[in-house]
Protein backbone atom coordinates (compact mmCIF):
# COMPACT_ATOMS: atom_id res chain seq x y z
CA UNK A 1 0.00 0.00 0.00
CA UNK A 2 1.54 3.34 -1.11
CA UNK A 3 0.97 6.85 1.03
CA UNK A 4 0.35 9.84 -1.16
CA UNK A 5 -0.25 13.52 0.42
CA UNK A 6 -2.46 15.39 -1.29
CA UNK A 7 -2.78 19.23 -1.20
CA UNK A 8 -5.68 21.09 -2.39
CA UNK A 9 -5.88 24.94 -2.58
CA UNK A 10 -8.58 27.77 -1.74
CA UNK A 11 -10.52 27.90 -4.93
CA UNK A 12 -10.87 23.47 -4.96
CA UNK A 13 -12.65 24.12 -1.81
CA UNK A 14 -14.27 27.42 -2.29
CA UNK A 15 -17.72 26.43 -1.91
CA UNK A 16 -19.71 23.21 -0.63
CA UNK A 17 -19.75 21.87 -4.21
CA UNK A 18 -16.32 21.97 -4.78
CA UNK A 19 -15.60 20.11 -1.27
CA UNK A 20 -17.66 17.46 -2.18
CA UNK A 21 -16.23 16.75 -5.60
CA UNK A 22 -12.97 16.77 -3.91
CA UNK A 23 -13.92 14.35 -1.20
CA UNK A 24 -14.82 12.32 -4.52
CA UNK A 25 -11.23 12.52 -5.67
CA UNK A 26 -9.84 11.88 -2.22
CA UNK A 27 -11.98 8.48 -1.93
CA UNK A 28 -10.81 7.15 -5.14
CA UNK A 29 -7.36 7.87 -4.17
CA UNK A 30 -8.25 5.42 -1.32
CA UNK A 31 -10.19 2.77 -2.95
CA UNK A 32 -7.03 2.59 -5.40
CA UNK A 33 -5.59 1.43 -2.67
CA UNK A 34 -3.44 4.04 -1.06
CA UNK A 35 -3.14 5.54 2.29
CA UNK A 36 -4.05 9.24 1.69
CA UNK A 37 -3.52 12.35 4.00
CA UNK A 38 -4.97 15.50 2.90
CA UNK A 39 -3.33 19.11 3.26
CA UNK A 40 -6.51 21.82 2.67
CA UNK A 41 -6.25 25.63 2.47
CA UNK A 42 -8.86 27.92 4.00
CA UNK A 43 -11.83 27.82 1.18
CA UNK A 44 -11.94 30.86 -2.15
CA UNK A 45 -10.93 33.82 -0.07
CA UNK A 46 -11.09 32.96 3.66
CA UNK A 47 -7.79 33.89 4.34
CA UNK A 48 -8.07 37.42 2.47
CA UNK A 49 -11.67 37.78 4.26
CA UNK A 50 -10.24 37.45 7.52
CA UNK A 51 -7.32 39.91 6.90
CA UNK A 52 -9.57 42.31 5.85
CA UNK A 53 -11.56 42.35 8.87
CA UNK A 54 -8.46 42.26 11.03
CA UNK A 55 -7.65 45.49 9.49
CA UNK A 56 -10.84 46.90 10.33
CA UNK A 57 -10.26 46.28 14.23
CA UNK A 58 -6.76 46.74 14.43
CA UNK A 59 -4.72 48.20 11.65
CA UNK A 60 -1.83 46.17 13.36
CA UNK A 61 -2.86 43.50 15.21
CA UNK A 62 -0.50 41.78 17.24
CA UNK A 63 0.83 38.56 15.31
CA UNK A 64 0.14 36.22 17.91
CA UNK A 65 -3.42 36.87 17.20
CA UNK A 66 -3.57 38.03 14.08
CA UNK A 67 -1.74 34.18 13.33
CA UNK A 68 -4.73 32.90 15.64
CA UNK A 69 -7.98 34.67 13.62
CA UNK A 70 -6.15 33.26 10.53
CA UNK A 71 -5.76 29.59 11.38
CA UNK A 72 -9.52 29.48 11.76
CA UNK A 73 -9.83 29.16 7.78
CA UNK A 74 -8.15 25.82 7.17
CA UNK A 75 -9.81 24.59 10.57
CA UNK A 76 -13.32 25.03 8.82
CA UNK A 77 -11.99 23.65 5.63
CA UNK A 78 -10.34 20.63 6.61
CA UNK A 79 -13.72 19.89 9.26
CA UNK A 80 -16.40 20.14 6.29
CA UNK A 81 -14.04 17.96 3.77
CA UNK A 82 -14.03 15.25 6.28
CA UNK A 83 -17.64 15.62 6.79
CA UNK A 84 -18.22 14.96 3.05
CA UNK A 85 -15.70 12.07 2.83
CA UNK A 86 -17.67 10.36 5.85
CA UNK A 87 -20.79 10.82 3.71
CA UNK A 88 -19.47 8.77 1.26
CA UNK A 89 -18.88 6.09 3.62
CA UNK A 90 -15.09 6.37 4.33
CA UNK A 91 -13.72 7.36 7.75
CA UNK A 92 -11.82 10.71 8.14
CA UNK A 93 -10.37 12.20 10.91
CA UNK A 94 -9.19 16.11 10.43
CA UNK A 95 -6.33 17.90 12.75
CA UNK A 96 -4.57 21.18 13.05
CA UNK A 97 -1.50 21.93 12.38
CA UNK A 98 -0.18 21.87 15.65
CA UNK A 99 -2.21 18.40 16.24
CA UNK A 100 -0.62 16.97 13.17
CA UNK A 101 2.98 17.60 14.38
CA UNK A 102 4.06 20.80 12.50
CA UNK A 103 6.50 22.34 14.35
CA UNK A 104 7.61 25.81 13.47
CA UNK A 105 10.07 28.55 15.04
CA UNK A 106 8.05 32.21 16.86
CA UNK A 107 7.89 34.22 13.95
CA UNK A 108 4.29 34.84 13.87
CA UNK A 109 2.91 35.53 10.25
CA UNK A 110 5.89 33.62 8.89
CA UNK A 111 7.03 30.55 10.78
CA UNK A 112 9.71 28.53 9.13
CA UNK A 113 9.04 24.76 9.89
CA UNK A 114 11.54 23.13 12.29
CA UNK A 115 10.10 19.57 12.31
CA UNK A 116 7.43 17.32 11.80
CA UNK A 117 6.22 14.70 14.27
CA UNK A 118 3.58 12.74 12.64
CA UNK A 119 2.58 10.68 15.31
CA UNK A 120 -1.29 10.95 15.15
CA UNK A 121 -1.71 11.51 11.61
CA UNK A 122 0.11 7.87 11.17
CA UNK A 123 -2.17 6.34 14.12
CA UNK A 124 -5.44 7.40 11.84
CA UNK A 125 -3.27 5.78 8.79
CA UNK A 126 -2.70 2.71 10.49
CA UNK A 127 -6.62 2.78 12.00
CA UNK A 128 -7.44 2.69 8.21
CA UNK A 129 -9.01 6.68 8.01
CA UNK A 130 -7.95 9.68 5.93
CA UNK A 131 -6.02 12.16 7.64
CA UNK A 132 -7.20 15.59 6.94
CA UNK A 133 -4.75 18.38 8.25
CA UNK A 134 -5.29 21.94 7.76
CA UNK A 135 -2.34 23.69 5.92
CA UNK A 136 -0.61 26.90 6.59
CA UNK A 137 -0.30 26.56 10.14
CA UNK A 138 1.76 25.17 13.03
CA UNK A 139 2.71 25.15 16.68
CA UNK A 140 6.22 27.06 17.60
CA UNK A 141 8.58 24.26 19.71
CA UNK A 142 9.11 27.29 22.84
CA UNK A 143 5.60 29.15 23.39
CA UNK A 144 3.80 26.73 21.76
CA UNK A 145 1.66 29.09 20.22
CA UNK A 146 -0.07 28.84 16.62
CA UNK A 147 1.83 30.22 13.81
CA UNK A 148 1.13 30.43 10.35
CA UNK A 149 3.34 29.83 7.64
CA UNK A 150 3.16 33.02 5.03
CA UNK A 151 2.07 32.66 1.35
CA UNK A 152 2.61 29.26 0.06
CA UNK A 153 2.56 27.96 3.35
CA UNK A 154 -0.33 24.97 2.96
CA UNK A 155 1.99 23.66 -0.02
CA UNK A 156 5.01 23.67 2.24
CA UNK A 157 2.57 21.67 5.13
CA UNK A 158 2.16 19.53 2.21
CA UNK A 159 5.74 18.96 1.55
CA UNK A 160 7.03 18.36 5.19
CA UNK A 161 4.58 16.12 5.53
CA UNK A 162 4.99 13.90 2.74
CA UNK A 163 8.78 14.18 3.93
CA UNK A 164 8.13 13.26 7.57
CA UNK A 165 5.30 10.28 6.34
CA UNK A 166 7.60 9.07 3.46
CA UNK A 167 5.01 9.16 0.96
CA UNK A 168 5.53 7.84 -2.33
CA UNK A 169 4.53 11.45 -4.15
CA UNK A 170 3.02 15.11 -3.07
CA UNK A 171 0.19 15.83 -5.36
CA UNK A 172 -0.46 19.55 -5.05
CA UNK A 173 -4.35 19.89 -6.76
CA UNK A 174 -4.92 23.72 -7.87
CA UNK A 175 -7.13 25.30 -10.74
CA UNK A 176 -4.92 24.62 -13.63
CA UNK A 177 -3.60 21.25 -15.58
CA UNK A 178 -0.09 22.15 -14.23
CA UNK A 179 2.91 24.06 -14.14
CA UNK A 180 2.54 26.59 -17.69
CA UNK A 181 5.40 27.78 -19.89
CA UNK A 182 4.19 31.20 -18.78
CA UNK A 183 1.22 32.11 -16.45
CA UNK A 184 -1.95 31.28 -18.27
CA UNK A 185 -3.99 33.82 -17.15
CA UNK A 186 -1.28 36.14 -19.27
CA UNK A 187 -0.63 34.55 -22.18
CA UNK A 188 -3.56 31.92 -23.43
CA UNK A 189 -1.14 30.28 -25.75
CA UNK A 190 0.99 28.62 -22.43
CA UNK A 191 2.42 25.12 -23.05
CA UNK A 192 1.92 22.77 -20.00
CA UNK A 193 4.77 21.44 -19.17
CA UNK A 194 5.56 17.48 -18.65
CA UNK A 195 8.20 17.38 -16.36
CA UNK A 196 10.54 20.24 -14.83
CA UNK A 197 13.27 19.76 -12.62
CA UNK A 198 13.72 21.34 -9.19
CA UNK A 199 16.28 23.32 -10.01
CA UNK A 200 13.98 24.65 -13.02
CA UNK A 201 11.23 25.35 -10.78
CA UNK A 202 12.78 26.58 -7.56
CA UNK A 203 13.95 29.51 -10.31
CA UNK A 204 10.53 29.59 -11.86
CA UNK A 205 8.83 30.09 -8.14
CA UNK A 206 11.51 32.67 -7.01
CA UNK A 207 11.17 34.69 -9.97
CA UNK A 208 6.91 34.84 -9.64
CA UNK A 209 5.57 31.29 -11.49
CA UNK A 210 2.92 31.52 -8.80
CA UNK A 211 1.52 28.02 -9.20
CA UNK A 212 4.19 26.45 -6.55
CA UNK A 213 6.11 28.78 -4.02
CA UNK A 214 9.76 28.81 -3.32
CA UNK A 215 9.78 27.72 -0.23
CA UNK A 216 7.57 24.22 -1.07
CA UNK A 217 9.82 23.37 -3.84
CA UNK A 218 12.90 23.81 -1.64
CA UNK A 219 11.84 21.31 0.78
CA UNK A 220 10.75 18.99 -2.03
CA UNK A 221 14.34 18.96 -2.77
CA UNK A 222 15.69 18.47 0.12
CA UNK A 223 14.44 15.46 0.83
CA UNK A 224 13.71 14.73 -2.63
CA UNK A 225 9.73 14.29 -2.30
CA UNK A 226 8.41 14.37 -6.03
CA UNK A 227 5.59 16.88 -6.57
CA UNK A 228 3.04 16.36 -8.87
CA UNK A 229 0.87 19.06 -9.97
CA UNK A 230 -2.45 19.04 -11.20
CA UNK A 231 -6.21 20.39 -11.34
CA UNK A 232 -8.76 19.48 -9.27
CA UNK A 233 -11.27 20.27 -11.83
CA UNK A 234 -10.08 17.82 -14.22
CA UNK A 235 -8.50 14.11 -14.76
CA UNK A 236 -5.75 15.24 -17.20
CA UNK A 237 -2.12 14.46 -15.95
CA UNK A 238 -0.32 17.57 -14.63
CA UNK A 239 3.08 18.50 -14.25
CA UNK A 240 5.93 16.45 -12.30
CA UNK A 241 8.38 18.13 -10.59
CA UNK A 242 11.43 15.90 -9.25
CA UNK A 243 15.41 15.24 -9.39
CA UNK A 244 15.01 12.88 -12.72
CA UNK A 245 12.94 12.73 -15.70
CA UNK A 246 9.94 10.82 -15.37
CA UNK A 247 8.76 8.11 -17.79
CA UNK A 248 5.50 8.02 -19.83
CA UNK A 249 4.88 5.39 -21.69
CA UNK A 250 7.98 3.90 -23.10
CA UNK A 251 9.72 7.04 -23.80
CA UNK A 252 11.79 9.30 -21.25
CA UNK A 253 10.59 12.92 -20.87
CA UNK A 254 12.93 15.12 -21.83
CA UNK A 255 14.00 18.61 -20.44
CA UNK A 256 13.66 21.76 -22.82
CA UNK A 257 15.83 24.07 -23.75
CA UNK A 258 13.99 26.89 -22.21
CA UNK A 259 11.34 25.85 -19.31
CA UNK A 260 9.40 28.86 -19.51
CA UNK A 261 8.68 32.50 -18.63
CA UNK A 262 7.97 33.81 -15.30
CA UNK A 263 6.90 37.48 -14.01
CA UNK A 264 6.53 39.64 -10.81
CA UNK A 265 4.37 42.67 -10.22
CA UNK A 266 4.78 42.28 -6.20
CA UNK A 267 8.22 44.03 -6.23
CA UNK A 268 9.29 47.38 -5.49
CA UNK A 269 12.64 49.15 -5.90
CA UNK A 270 14.74 51.25 -3.68
CA UNK A 271 17.49 53.47 -4.76
CA UNK A 272 20.10 54.87 -2.28
CA UNK A 273 21.80 58.24 -4.08
CA UNK A 274 24.97 59.51 -3.33
CA UNK A 275 26.67 56.24 -1.61
CA UNK A 276 30.48 56.62 -0.85
CA UNK A 277 32.36 54.19 -3.51
CA UNK A 278 34.18 53.04 -0.29
CA UNK A 279 35.05 49.32 1.11
CA UNK A 280 31.76 48.73 3.50
CA UNK A 281 29.35 50.90 2.35
CA UNK A 282 27.30 48.43 0.08
CA UNK A 283 27.59 46.31 3.64
CA UNK A 284 26.67 49.20 5.47
CA UNK A 285 23.10 49.20 3.63
CA UNK A 286 22.79 45.26 3.24
CA UNK A 287 23.36 44.65 6.98
CA UNK A 288 20.48 47.77 7.85
CA UNK A 289 18.07 45.54 5.29
CA UNK A 290 18.64 42.56 7.19
CA UNK A 291 18.54 43.53 10.54
CA UNK A 292 14.85 45.18 9.61
CA UNK A 293 14.69 41.00 8.89
CA UNK A 294 13.87 41.90 4.74
CA UNK A 295 14.75 39.99 2.16
CA UNK A 296 16.40 41.33 -1.01
CA UNK A 297 15.95 39.85 -4.77
CA UNK A 298 18.31 42.41 -7.33
CA UNK A 299 21.10 44.42 -6.84
CA UNK A 300 23.05 47.12 -8.82
CA UNK A 301 25.57 49.23 -8.46
CA UNK A 302 26.41 52.29 -10.52
CA UNK A 303 29.20 53.04 -11.99
CA UNK A 304 31.21 55.56 -9.08
CA UNK A 305 30.88 59.48 -10.79
CA UNK A 306 34.82 60.47 -10.78
CA UNK A 307 34.45 64.32 -9.81
CA UNK A 308 32.44 63.21 -6.64
CA UNK A 309 33.61 59.92 -6.15
CA UNK A 310 30.09 58.92 -5.31
CA UNK A 311 27.71 56.02 -6.27
CA UNK A 312 24.14 54.56 -6.57
CA UNK A 313 22.84 51.59 -5.34
CA UNK A 314 19.58 50.01 -6.27
CA UNK A 315 17.60 46.66 -5.34
CA UNK A 316 14.48 45.00 -5.43
CA UNK A 317 12.16 44.18 -2.42
CA UNK A 318 8.62 43.09 -1.55
CA UNK A 319 6.16 46.17 -1.91
CA UNK A 320 4.63 44.84 1.53
CA UNK A 321 8.43 45.44 2.72
CA UNK A 322 9.07 48.35 0.94
CA UNK A 323 8.21 51.40 3.91
CA UNK A 324 10.08 49.39 6.64
CA UNK A 325 13.43 49.27 4.19
CA UNK A 326 12.91 53.03 4.13
CA UNK A 327 12.54 53.66 7.85
CA UNK A 328 15.22 51.60 8.27
CA UNK A 329 17.82 53.10 5.94
CA UNK A 330 16.78 56.60 7.45
CA UNK A 331 17.11 55.50 10.53
CA UNK A 332 20.74 54.67 9.48
CA UNK A 333 21.36 57.61 7.22
CA UNK A 334 24.09 58.71 9.15
CA UNK A 335 26.42 55.77 9.31
CA UNK A 336 25.93 55.05 5.87
CA UNK A 337 26.42 58.50 4.79
CA UNK A 338 24.33 58.22 1.43
CA UNK A 339 22.40 61.50 -0.21
CA UNK A 340 18.98 60.31 -0.44
CA UNK A 341 16.49 57.65 -0.91
CA UNK A 342 14.33 56.78 -4.34
CA UNK A 343 10.95 54.55 -4.05
CA UNK A 344 9.43 53.35 -7.14
CA UNK A 345 6.69 50.52 -6.82
CA UNK A 346 5.42 50.51 -10.52
CA UNK A 347 8.10 48.14 -11.51
CA UNK A 348 7.67 44.59 -12.87
CA UNK A 349 10.26 41.65 -13.46
CA UNK A 350 10.31 39.16 -16.35
CA UNK A 351 12.75 36.07 -16.28
CA UNK A 352 13.49 33.51 -18.81
CA UNK A 353 14.57 30.05 -17.12
CA UNK A 354 15.94 27.01 -18.79
CA UNK A 355 18.92 24.67 -18.12
CA UNK A 356 19.29 24.24 -21.25
CA UNK A 357 20.39 28.02 -21.78
CA UNK A 358 24.09 27.67 -20.54
CA UNK A 359 24.80 25.40 -23.22
CA UNK A 360 22.97 27.42 -26.30
CA UNK A 361 24.80 30.79 -27.42
CA UNK A 362 22.46 33.45 -28.25
CA UNK A 363 19.52 33.13 -25.95
CA UNK A 364 20.61 36.27 -24.04
CA UNK A 365 20.62 37.92 -27.38
CA UNK A 366 17.35 36.67 -28.06
CA UNK A 367 16.09 37.82 -24.75
CA UNK A 368 17.14 41.45 -25.12
CA UNK A 369 15.92 41.50 -28.88
CA UNK A 370 12.80 40.22 -28.16
CA UNK A 371 12.19 42.71 -25.09
CA UNK A 372 13.26 45.58 -27.64
CA UNK A 373 11.13 44.81 -30.90
CA UNK A 374 7.71 45.02 -28.11
CA UNK A 375 9.59 48.35 -27.18
CA UNK A 376 10.49 47.59 -23.46
CA UNK A 377 12.57 49.42 -21.47
CA UNK A 378 14.97 47.21 -19.14
CA UNK A 379 15.85 49.18 -16.14
CA UNK A 380 17.98 46.46 -13.76
CA UNK A 381 19.56 43.36 -15.20
CA UNK A 382 20.35 39.86 -13.21
CA UNK A 383 21.59 36.66 -14.33
CA UNK A 384 22.55 33.21 -13.42
CA UNK A 385 23.25 29.55 -15.26
CA UNK A 386 20.02 28.74 -15.90
CA UNK A 387 17.90 32.43 -15.39
CA UNK A 388 17.66 36.05 -17.27
CA UNK A 389 15.80 38.25 -15.07
CA UNK A 390 15.31 42.13 -15.98
CA UNK A 391 12.89 45.01 -14.52
CA UNK A 392 11.10 47.36 -16.65
CA UNK A 393 7.97 49.27 -16.31
CA UNK A 394 4.51 47.37 -14.47
CA UNK A 395 2.78 48.65 -17.09
CA UNK A 396 5.14 46.65 -19.81
CA UNK A 397 5.27 43.45 -18.18
CA UNK A 398 2.40 41.35 -20.07
CA UNK A 399 3.41 42.86 -23.40
CA UNK A 400 7.13 41.39 -22.46
CA UNK A 401 6.05 38.41 -21.55
CA UNK A 402 3.65 37.39 -24.45
CA UNK A 403 7.09 38.63 -26.59
CA UNK A 404 9.39 36.47 -24.82
CA UNK A 405 7.12 33.25 -24.81
CA UNK A 406 6.53 34.01 -28.79
CA UNK A 407 10.23 34.46 -29.29
CA UNK A 408 11.17 31.13 -27.69
CA UNK A 409 8.98 28.86 -29.73
CA UNK A 410 6.26 28.39 -26.31
CA UNK A 411 3.11 28.80 -27.83
CA UNK A 412 0.93 26.04 -27.76
CA UNK A 413 -0.51 25.31 -31.19
CA UNK A 414 -3.52 23.26 -29.41
CA UNK A 415 -5.65 24.05 -26.62
CA UNK A 416 -5.55 27.50 -24.95
CA UNK A 417 -4.56 26.86 -21.43
CA UNK A 418 -7.22 26.95 -19.08
CA UNK A 419 -7.64 28.46 -15.55
CA UNK A 420 -10.67 26.79 -13.85
CA UNK A 421 -11.28 28.94 -10.68
CA UNK A 422 -9.76 32.21 -11.94
CA UNK A 423 -6.55 32.32 -9.59
CA UNK A 424 -3.96 30.52 -11.40
CA UNK A 425 -3.69 28.75 -7.44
Amino acid sequence: MGLVVQKYGGSSVADAEGIKRVAKRIVEAKKNGNQVVVVVSAMGDTTDELIDLAEQVSPMPAGREFDMLLTAGERISMALLAMAIKNLGHEAQSFTGSQAGVITDSVHNKARIIDVTPGRIRTALDEGNIAIVAGFQGVSQDKKDITTLGRGGSDTTAVALAAALDAEVCEIYTDVDGVFTADPRVVKKARKIDWISFEDMLELAASGSKVLLHRCVEYARRYNIPIHVRSSFSGLQGTWVSSEPIEQGDKQVEQAIISGVAHDTSEAKITVVGVPDKPGEAASIFRTIADAEINIDMVVQNVSAAATGLTDISFTLPKAEGRKAIDALEKNRSGIGFDSLRYDDQIGKISLVGAGMKTNPGVTADFFTALSDAGVNIELISTSEIRISVVTRKDDVTEAVRAVHTAFGLDSESDEAVVYGGTGR
